[in-house]
């Protein structure tokens, strides 16, 4: 009977995508519940395996009980929504007070590695996942100064970077979809707008031709392409319902791409429409990627 019940708790914990320390919280009072209610049905006279069948009877489905619970609990707090917009500010500042030309920019990305360690520490609290996205900017950056590298130390070098990329990526995608696959497409929400705006400072065609200076031309509506972003982690923090959230990173997306193409003129609409499709993609892929996971560890849920 223990192990049955043991078993139907497992999988409320596995659709229940809350923070460690609250869904410990919320496990421990639901099993008191569903012990109490066993408790009260068989000084009823029920049997120990009726008294259990009734009881989760009663509750319902693991995955219908977990969707309710996390509805009333994922909504977060105003410091943690502000948490999560902060990283999206600060570099709305960084373009719009031009602080790349007196060396803020190394300053504001270490900050940023720095606060993403720590929150990956503390466990993966829902503000970290902004700041886990701007901290993978270095490895971006290496990756693109490995293009003026000479020839034979470029090729050499790609073979190890490449390799260390993707165990990264594997890794941080792995273990942040344990802790629940919204929380990918939250982290890589910037990832297609920075992508953007690189295209619109180009120079030439290709990556080789980007001028930093082009920039300055796009401050203004880079910044504000950065604040549509910082609202929409507000939101989505505040937010209680999954499809509400995943809703405000699309519309936000978005509409940071349709800033980009009004502003830039090299971003043509071939290219915003593989911007688009970049966005879906960190949109839905990590949904399906949880789901074959999941599946695959746990081929039923009751």
């Amino acid at each position: 009977m223990a192990t049955e019940l043991e078993r139907y708790l497992k999988n409320v914990r596995e659709n229940l995508r809350l923070d460690p320390g609250e869904e410990e919280e919320v496990l421990t009072e639901l099993e008191t519940h569903a012990e109490d209610r066993l408790l009260e049905m068989k000084e009823a006279g029920l049997s120990d395996e009726d008294a259990l069948k009734e009881c989760i009877g009663l509750f319902g489905s693991a995955k219908l009980v977990a969707h309710q619970i996390y509805e009333v609990h994922s909504q977060g707090t105003w410091r943690q929504a502000l948490l999560a917009s902060l990283p999206h500010l600060l570099f709305a500042m960084l373009f719009v007070l031009k602080w790349w030309g007196i060396g803020w920019l190394p300053v504001l990305v270490g900050s940023t590695v720095a606060i993403a360690i720590y929150g990956w520490c503390r466990g993966k609290p829902n503000w970290l996942f902004p700041w886990l996205g701007y901290a993978l900017l270095p490895v971006v950056a290496a990756g693109l100064l490995l293009l003026y590298l000479p020839t034979g130390w470029a090729w050499a070098t790609i073979l190890v970077y490449i390799p260390l990329v993707l165990w990264l990526l594997c890794y941080i995608t792995i273990k942040s979809i344990k802790r629940d696959w919204l929380y990918i497409a939250f982290m890589l929400l910037p990832v297609p707008s920075l992508v953007g705006w690189l295209l619109a400072a180009q120079e030439e065609v290709g990556f080789t031709g980007f001028n930093l200076g082009r920039l300055n031309d796009f401050a203004p509506w880079i910044g504000l392409s950065f604040l549509v972003l910082a609202a929409s982690a507000v939101i989505f923090v505040r937010l209680r319902k999954r499809r509400i959230k995943l809703a405000a990173l699309g519309i936000s997306g978005v509409l940071t791409l349709a800033m980009i193409a009004f502003a830039g003129s090299r971003v043509d609409f071939p290219a915003f429409l593989a911007l688009t499709l970049l966005l879906l993609i960190f949109l839905l892929v990590p949904a399906i990627l949880d789901r074959r996971l999941r599946q695959g560890d746990h081929p039923a849920v009751t």
